[in-house]
């Protein structure tokens, strides 16, 4: 058993590679990280619903779902197996795409929670944001929901042709 806690969490593993456990785990874990996104997401419709354009059924709805898929396809982005990485040459200086996807996914995580954060925080204590506030939380909340869309999906997207010119090479070996 004292072998086993080495192999408690194996993220170098491919996804066609995983049990179904650990499959089903990692849905899990996503979905609630959508929830959270959808959460938060609501607290800034709520702080922001006095701004007429943002204040109807549609665009609470669009906000929410902005949010569950920020959350959940912008937080974990999926890294090259564990051989791959080891083959890499050392970065040095600002670094490489990757790192700038992985910057795009912090920092829409971190604007997102931040107007997260404000806007629960004037519910708390009753206050009333003033127009041009709401304004700044929903523009931060959506730029930050889409940079972390945007990270995860060209993260994907690079991991599959990436496996599709791995995949193309060995086959023509």
């Amino acid at each position: 058993m004292a072998g086993d806690d080495k192999m408690i969490i194996r993220r170098s593993k491919s996804w066609h590679t995983r049990s179904t456990l650990s499959k089903l785990a990692h849905v899990i874990e996503r979905s609630g990280l959508a929830l959270v996104g959808a959460a938060c997401a609501l607290f800034v419709a709520e702080v922001s619903r006095f701004i007429e354009q943002i204040g109807s059924g549609e665009a609470v709805l669009a906000t929410v779902i902005l949010g569950a898929a920020g959350f959940y396809l912008g937080i974990d982005l999926p890294q090259p197996p564990a051989d791959y990485r080891s083959r890499l040459p050392q970065v040095h200086g600002l670094g490489t795409n990757a790192d700038m996807v992985e910057l795009l996914t912090a920092t829409g995580t971190f604007l997102t929670s931040a107007a997260a954060v404000v806007s629960v925080s004037s519910i708390v204590l009753g206050e009333t944001v003033n127009a041009s506030t709401a304004d700044i939380i929903y523009l931060s909340w959506g730029v930050g929901a889409t940079m972390q869309t945007a990270a995860g999906i060209i993260a994907r997207v690079k991991l599959a042709r990436a496996a599709k010119s791995a995949n193309s090479a060995l086959f023509f070996r």
